[in-house]
């Protein structure tokens, strides 16, 4: 290896063991010198050792460097043992001692391994340990459902993904189980976070809030709840029809915006062409929102509460996938024997249901089977089927108070996107 790039490596392994070692050091700064098993100091020369006996492994075999790690443990734990009785301290945590091992390894594997991927477990570990107290606070909160929540999540990701074969399985060579079970996850994970997000808050945040993470995990869930409200304490000044009709309209606003990030995290080319339509809705719903929120301002005290269950249950992955895999084949058989106009049909007919199958699908496509602005152009029209269906269920579910206002502004956000839809089809053109 080349001095320079020895002695690059040889920095990365210490300033991992910077990192671990301040936040160690933080998290014992008030103690008395001498008390920690580990502080600054040893953990950034724990890394260097780590990084120096990589180096030594190259020149000298791999013996060296199994002999540095055993004599490091074997120290380790000696001085740890020697703490612990002289300390008499029955609940001594093991957290300290593990960390300067996996220093030790990770200095290493900057030198003899993958440098990023050493910095970002270096950075991981840090992370994990400067958030003792918000992780065991979270635990202590999370019920039976959260926490099956989690391991399923989990085990979607980690378990059942490797097994999948990363390859179209169908005659029209669309569906990758792989791709599509991906797909289902970043839906599941995205839901389960909007959930998360609104029982850290609380239900006193308020409605604004509530609309905001109910839109990240369902605005058509956040829809019904906030219609349910309306039908139940319609005499109440906090939820009069226009306040409650404004929350429909945020969450459907932020709805938009989750769509334009999915799609073009998936599909970079999506960004442009989904930015005039949907931009375009959301600014007017926003707006709209916004007018009718300020209108009816409300005290934390006397605004309806927001209880958005749980999102994630494996049978909403299985529909997920399910959906995704018909939406796939569907897309692709129309836009094969029908053409444009069998694809924005069936956009049309699917986003009465749900907007991230096809925004998935659709992305997915955009630049091979269809091009970038008729696949906008699919999604916009889900979009507007499916604000259409809710105007529709606040109706059916809160009354024609709410649902009125619901209505009026969803044509509205349906005309401003149609707007920005043909003021970026004819610049599109005009270029």
């Amino acid at each position: 290896m080349p001095d320079g790039q020895l002695a690059l490596r040889l920095a990365v392994a210490l300033a991992i063991g910077l990192l671990i070692g301040l936040e160690r050091g933080w998290k014992h700064r008030d103690g008395e010198e001498g008390s920690r098993t580990a502080g600054l100091r040893t953990f950034a020369i724990t890394g260097l050792l780590g990084g120096v006996a990589g180096a030594l492994e190259q020149i000298m075999g791999p013996m060296i460097l199994a002999a540095v790690f055993l004599a490091y443990t074997a120290a380790l734990l000696l001085y740890t043992r020697m703490k612990i009785a002289a300390d008499d301290n029955e609940n001594y945590g093991a957290t300290s001692t593990i960390a300067a091992l996996l220093t030790l390894a990770l200095g290493a594997m900057a030198v003899v391994g993958e440098m990023q991927v050493a910095i970002g477990a270096g950075v991981a570990v840090a992370v994990l340990l400067a958030l003792k107290q918000p992780l065991h606070s979270w635990l202590k909160r999370m019920n039976w459902e959260e926490f099956r929540a989690v391991l399923m999540l989990l085990a979607m990701g980690f378990l059942l993904l490797p097994l999948l074969p990363d390859r179209t399985i169908d005659p029209w060579d669309t569906i990758n189980p792989r791709t599509v079970w991906i797909m289902a996850i970043a839906i599941c994970g995205v839901s389960f976070l909007g959930y998360v997000a609104v029982k850290a808050a609380g239900a006193e945040a308020g409605l604004t809030l509530a609309a905001v993470t109910g839109g990240l995990a369902s605005s058509t869930a956040t829809t019904v709840t906030l219609a349910r409200m309306a039908r139940q304490t319609s005499g109440s000044e906090a939820s009069a029809p226009m306040l409650l009709a404004g929350a429909i309209l945020l969450a459907g606003a932020v709805m938009m915006g989750r769509v334009i990030v999915v799609a073009s995290v998936l599909n970079a080319e999506m960004l442009l062409p989904l930015a005039g339509p949907l931009g375009a809705g959301a600014a007017a719903s926003l707006i709209l929102a916004g007018g009718m929120m300020l209108y009816h301002r409300h005290s934390a005290g006397s605004a309806p509460n927001l209880e958005i269950k749980n999102p994630f249950e494996f049978k909403m992955a299985l529909k997920l996938c399910a959906i995704i895999t018909v939406l796939l084949a569907a897309a692709k058989i129309a836009q094969r024997y029908l053409g444009e106009s069998g694809l924005l049909g069936l956009a049309l007919i699917s986003g009465l249901a749900d907007v991230d199958a096809l925004t998935l699908s659709l992305a997915r496509m955009a630049g091979n089977e269809v091009t970038p602005t008729m696949a906008a152009g699919g999604i916009g029209l889900a979009v507007a089927s499916n604000s259409i269906s809710k105007a529709v269920l606040t109706t059916a579910i809160g009354g024609k108070a709410v649902g009125l206002w619901v209505a009026a502004g969803t044509v509205v956000i349906i005309a401003a996107g149609a707007a920005g839809y043909w003021v970026l089809s004819m610049a599109l053109a005009g270029d």
